[in-house]
C-alpha cells in the first residue's frame, strides 16, 4: 500500500521539517469550575468558577469555547457561537452540571460528537445539535437537584426538547493547508419540519495575559483590515488573519471581565467579554467597539434555513502577509482542498487498520477522532497559583498547608490528552497512560509523548513521584507509566518493523525516577506489601481504602502489591530489550527480578505476618483488614482489585534467557533457601519453564485456573460486555462487614455510583470498564502465549465449551466491541434504551465513549466523551480483525 499522505506529514512533524501541530482542536471545552481557576478561601471550585460566570469572566489559565481551535500556546483562539432566537445566552461552551449539582456528579448536558482527526491536524470535524427551542439550563438543573443516587440522571434528551427533530446538526470541519493556513468550513442543517433561524458567530480572541500584574505581558488587540480580522504579533506567533467567505458583520470588544454585572463594580474597559451576548440578545448597541479594535472579535452571520437544508460558512485563518486569501476563496481551491483533506483522512484510517468492516470501521475511525479532539492547551504554574496575582486577591494562607503547596515547582505549558473532553478538563495519570497506548497505532510519537509528559522535568517532584491529577496532585495512581512506554514500543516496532531504542532508554531512564518513589514510599511497613490508597479503583473497596479506619485499623490491598509486581516486570521487559543491543542493563535486569520475586512471595504466603491476601477456601484475592493488636480478617468482595495480580506476567523465550542467565530464577531461590537453611518457598510458577519459555507471574497456575472460572462465570464476574468490576454474586447476596463504630455494605451495583465516595461520579461496584478489561486481556494472551493449548477453561464457565487462553481472549473482544457494534435489533448498547437515539438516521451511527458501562445491559455511564481511555477499543477491534 502506497504510503499515505498523512504519514507523510507526519514523518515532517516527527523530523522538525514543519511543525503542523502549530495549530490544533486544542481548544478546551470547559474552563470553568477547575482547581486552576478556583482563588476561592475554601476550594470551592465548582461554586467560585461557576458556568453562569463563564461568559462574562476572563480566565486566568486558559479558555474554552464550541469545538474550537488554537495555536499550541493557547494564545489565539477560534471558535463557534450561536444563537437560535430563543435561549438567554450565546451558545459558546458546552453545559453541564457541577459535582454539587448532579445526582451522580458531574455531568454534560450537551451533544457533541467527534468525526474526524488526524495527527498532525490536517483534517478535524465534530458535530454539535443545536436546539431551536430555548435551551433548558434551570430545569436540568433543578430535576437533577431533586433526585438522588438510587435515580439515573436527568438529560437533556429528556427535557423533549428535540421533540419533532427540532435542532440543528452543526458541522465545523478544519482543514490545512499548510501548517499556517487552516480552513474552517461551518455547515448547518435543519432537522426541524419548519424553516428556523440561525445566528452564527464565528470567533476569534486572545488569551488574556495581560491582567495578572506579574505576568510580563502587555496588552494586545486586533483590528479589521479589508474584512478580515488580523491578529497582532505576539512573543511566539507572527501576524494572523481570519476571513469569512461569507458576507458578515465585523464585531470587536475585549476579553475583559464584566466587573459591573458581576460584582457591581466599575468597568476597567467599556468593552468586555459578555458584548456579543449583550449586543445581539439585549439590543445593547454600545457593547462593541465602533473602531473595530479589540482582544475579541466575531462574524456575525444570520439565515433562514429551510426544513432539511443547510447553510454552509467558510472561513480561513492564516498567516498574515502571505497572498490574497480572496482569490482562493473565489475559486474552487478551497471546495477541492477540504474534500482532499478528508480523503486522505479515511486513506489513513484503511493504512491503520486495514480490511475493517462498516461498523467496525465507524467504531475505529470516532476512538480516533475522540483522542486527537481531546487534546487541550493545559497551563498552570503552581507556584504562581499559590502565590496569586498582583491585580487580584491574594489566596488564603491555607493553600499553602493543602497538597498542591507541595508542587509548587510543577510548571505545566503543554498539549495534554484530557481524561474527558467535557468533564475533566485536567491531566489523570493512570488515565494518560492508557491514551497513549490508544494513540500508538494511529501516531507512535504522541504516544510516547503523552506516555513521558507527567514525567518531565516541568512536572516530576524532587522525590521523583510524578503527578497524579489536579485534584490531588500527590495520590498514587496505578502505576502503569513501564507498561504503557514497554507497549507503544511494541506497537511501533511491529507496525513500523523497527523502533528507537534510543527513544525506549530515555524513557526508562525517567521511569526510574518514577520507580524508587513507589519502592520507597509505598511499601509503608517495609514487608513488600504496598498500600497506596484507592488506586484509582474510587468506591470498589467496602471501607475508603485511602485512609485508616476510626480504630486505627488499615486495609491491605492485594492490587497495591500487584501493580507493583505488574511495574517490576514491565521495568524488566524494557530493560531485557535494551540490553539485547546495548550493554550496561544487568544489574538492573537483577534488581527488577529481585523485586519480584519478594512481591510474589508476599502476596502468596504470610511471611511472617498474620495474614496473607490469598484466601484458600474462597479461592481469590482479598483485602484484608489489619488491626493495631496484630489480627487480620478478610474482607470478602470479589472485584477487580483480586483481579489485579492476574496483570503482572511475563515470559521469556530460552534464547533470551541463555543471553541473560539472571532470568533462570529457580536455581537461584533454590540456592538463596540452601544458604539460609530455611526451606525453599513455594514458588515454583515463578521462573517455571513450559517447553522453551519461562514465565514470571504473581499468579500460580492452580490459583489461576480458580480464579478465572469466577471470571469467566456469567453470575459473577462475565458480563455480555465484558468484566464487571464485582461479582454480581452480590446482587442478592449483599456483603456487611463491622469494625468497631464502622459499618459498610456493598452491593451489586451495575450502573451509576450508589455512595458519594471520591466524589460519587464513577462507580466500580458492577460496571464493566474497558481499561481494566483491556489490561485483562493482555495478560491472558501472555498466559496463553506461554501455555498454549494445555491450559484450557470453560468459557463461559458452565458451558461445557473449552477453548484456550488465547481463543477466550478474543471472545472477550468480542464482547467489549459489541458495547458499540449496532445489534441485530438495530440498537447500540451503549445507547441504553433510548429509541430516539438508535433509530433515528441522524443519531444511530454516532457513537460516544463513555467512561464505563453497565454491568448487565451495556448502557453507558459516567463521562459520555471519556474517549481517552475508552479509545482503547479501537486497538481490540484492529486485533481481532486481523486474527479472526
Amino acid at each position: 500500500m502506497t504510503e499515505p499522505a498523512e504519514i507523510q506529514r507526519r514523518k515532517q512533524r516527527d523530523a522538525g521539517e514543519y511543525n503542523w501541530d502549530l495549530w490544533g482542536t486544542y481548544l478546551s471545552e470547559r474552563q470553568w469550575g477547575t482547581v486552576r481557576e478556583d482563588y476561592s478561601h475554601n476550594g470551592d471550585a465548582w461554586n467560585h468558577f461557576p458556568f453562569d460566570h463563564s461568559h462574562q469572566r476572563t480566565y486566568r489559565w486558559g479558555e474554552d469555547g464550541l469545538l474550537g481551535l488554537c495555536d499550541e500556546q493557547g494564545l489565539i483562539c477560534f471558535a463557534m457561537a450561536l444563537w437560535n432566537g430563543e435561549d438567554a445566552i450565546l451558545k459558546e461552551r458546552l453545559f453541564g452540571l457541577s459535582n454539587p449539582e448532579g445526582n451522580h456528579g458531574e455531568d454534560l448536558k450537551d451533544y457533541m460528537f467527534h468525526l474526524a482527526g488526524t495527527p498532525t491536524g490536517s483534517y478535524a470535524k465534530a458535530l454539535y445539535k443545536y436546539p431551536q427551542r430555548a435551551f433548558p439550563y434551570e430545569t436540568l438543573r433543578k430535576e437533577n437537584r431533586q433526585r438522588d443516587r438510587s435515580q439515573p440522571e436527568f438529560e437533556l434528551i429528556d427535557t423533549g426538547i428535540f421533540s419533532e427533530d427540532r435542532y440543528f446538526d452543526v458541522v465545523i470541519e478544519y482543514a490545512k493547508a499548510d501548517p499556517e493556513d487552516i480552513l474552517i468550513r461551518v455547515t448547518a442543517t435543519n432537522r426541524g419540519p419548519e424553516p428556523a433561524t440561525l445566528h452564527l458567530l464565528p470567533q476569534l480572541w486572545l488569551r488574556n495575559t495581560w491582567s495578572w500584574g506579574t505576568e510580563g505581558e502587555s496588552k494586545q488587540t486586533m483590528h479589521s483590515l479589508e474584512g478580515a480580522i488580523v491578529t497582532p504579533s505576539l512573543s511566539s506567533l507572527p501576524a494572523y488573519e481570519l476571513r469569512c467567505r461569507n458576507n458578515a458583520d465585523l464585531w470587536f470588544t475585549d476579553n475583559e471581565t464584566n466587573t459591573e454585572s458581576l460584582y457591581n463594580q466599575p468597568l476597567q474597559s467599556p468593552y468586555v467579554k459578555d458584548a456579543f451576548h449583550r449586543y445581539l440578545i439585549d439590543g445593547d448597541k454600545a457593547a462593541i467597539n465602533p473602531q473595530q479594535i479589540g482582544s475579541k472579535s466575531a462574524f456575525h452571520l444570520e439565515q433562514l434555513i429551510e426544513s432539511g437544508k443547510s447553510w454552509t460558512v467558510d472561513l480561513r485563518l492564516r498567516r498574515s502577509g502571505l497572498e490574497d486569501a480572496t482569490e482562493r476563496f473565489g475559486t474552487q481551491h478551497f471546495d477541492q482542498l477540504v474534500e482532499q483533506r478528508q480523503a486522505e483522512w479515511q486513506e489513513f484510517l484503511h493504512w491503520v487498520a486495514p480490511d475493517l468492516g462498516e461498523d467496525d470501521r465507524r467504531i475505529h475511525s470516532a476512538a480516533g477522532a475522540g483522542l486527537y479532539w481531546g487534546r487541550q492547551v493545559y497551563n498552570w504554574f503552581v507556584h504562581r497559583w499559590l502565590v496569586g496575582d498582583t491585580t487580584g486577591p491574594t489566596p488564603p494562607a491555607e493553600r499553602w498547608k493543602t497538597d498542591q503547596a507541595y508542587w509548587r515547582s510543577m510548571k505545566a505549558s503543554d498539549i495534554i490528552s484530557m481524561p474527558d473532553a467535557w468533564e475533566y478538563p485536567y491531566f489523570c495519570q493512570w488515565d494518560l497512560m492508557f491514551h497513549a497506548v490508544a494513540f500508538a497505532e494511529y501516531d507512535p510519537h504522541e504516544a510516547r509523548r503523552q506516555a513521558g509528559i507527567l514525567r518531565t522535568h516541568n512536572y516530576i517532584a524532587t522525590n521523583g513521584q510524578s503527578p497524579a491529577y489536579e485534584w490531588s496532585l500527590s495520590d498514587p495512581n496505578p502505576p502503569i507509566g513501564a507498561w504503557a512506554t514497554l507497549r507503544i514500543h511494541q506497537i511501533e516496532k511491529k507496525r513500523e518493523k523497527t523502533a528507537c531504542l534510543d527513544n525506549l532508554a530515555s524513557d526508562y531512564r525517567k521511569l526510574l525516577l518514577d520507580y524508587g518513589w513507589w519502592a520507597n514510599r509505598t511499601d509503608l511497613n517495609k514487608d513488600s506489601m504496598f498500600d497506596g490508597g484507592f488506586l484509582g479503583l474510587d468506591n470498589i473497596a467496602i471501607f475508603d481504602r485511602s485512609k485508616p479506619l476510626q480504630d486505627g485499623s488499615t486495609i491491605e490491598q492485594p492490587d497495591g502489591t500487584s501493580w507493583m509486581g505488574m511495574y517490576s516486570l514491565n521495568m524488566l521487559e524494557i530493560a531485557v530489550e535494551i540490553g539485547r543491543e546495548q550493554r550496561g542493563y544487568s544489574d538492573s535486569i537483577g534488581r527488577f527480578i529481585k523485586d519480584f520475586w519478594k512481591l510474589a512471595y508476599a502476596l502468596n504466603s504470610d511471611d511472617g505476618r498474620s495474614y496473607v491476601c490469598w484466601d484458600e477456601q474462597d479461592g481469590f484475592y482479598y483485602d484484608v483488614l489489619y488491626r493495631l493488636d496484630g489480627s487480620a480478617d478478610y474482607l470478602r468482595t470479589r472485584s477487580l482489585a483480586g483481579l489485579i495480580p492476574l496483570l503482572a506476567v511475563a515470559s521469556f523465550d530460552h534464547e533470551t534467557t541463555q543471553q541473560f542467565p539472571m532470568l533462570d530464577i529457580q536455581p537461584i531461590l533454590k540456592q538463596r533457601a540452601i544458604d539460609r537453611g530455611e526451606p525453599f518457598p513455594e514458588l515454583d510458577y515463578l521462573g517455571e519453564w513450559h517447553q522453551d519459555r519461562i514465565l514470571y507471574s504473581l499468579v500460580p497456575k492452580s490459583r489461576l485456573e480458580r480464579i478465572l472460572r469466577r471470571v469467566f462465570d456469567e453470575q459473577e464476574f462475565l458480563s455480555p460486555y465484558g468484566i464487571r468490576g464485582l461479582s454480581k454474586h452480590y446482587d442478592k447476596n449483599p456483603y456487611t462487614y463491622r469494625e468497631g463504630d464502622e459499618e459498610g455494605t456493598i452491593n451489586y451495583s451495575p450502573a451509576d455510583s450508589p455512595v458519594p465516595m471520591f466524589g460519587g461520579n464513577s462507580n466500580w461496584r458492577g460496571p464493566v470498564w474497558l481499561p481494566i478489561n483491556y489490561l485483562i486481556i493482555e495478560a491472558l494472551q501472555k498466559y496463553a502465549h506461554y501455555f498454549g493449548d494445555d491450559f484450557q477453561m470453560e468459557f463461559p464457565t458452565g458451558s461445557g465449551t473449552r477453548l484456550n487462553l488465547w481463543e477466550i481472549s478474543l471472545k472477550l473482544e468480542e464482547r467489549l466491541i459489541n458495547l458499540f457494534r449496532r445489534q441485530k435489533t438495530g440498537s447500540r448498547p451503549f445507547n441504553g434504551s433510548t429509541s430516539y437515539f438508535n433509530d433515528d438516521r441522524h443519531w444511530r451511527d454516532l457513537i460516544h465513549f463513555n467512561e464505563y458501562f453497565h454491568g448487565d445491559n451495556g448502557r453507558g455511564l459516567g463521562a459520555s466523551h471519556q474517549t481517552g481511555w475508552t479509545a482503547i477499543v479501537s486497538k481490540m477491534i484492529t486485533q481481532l480483525n486481523r486474527y479472526s
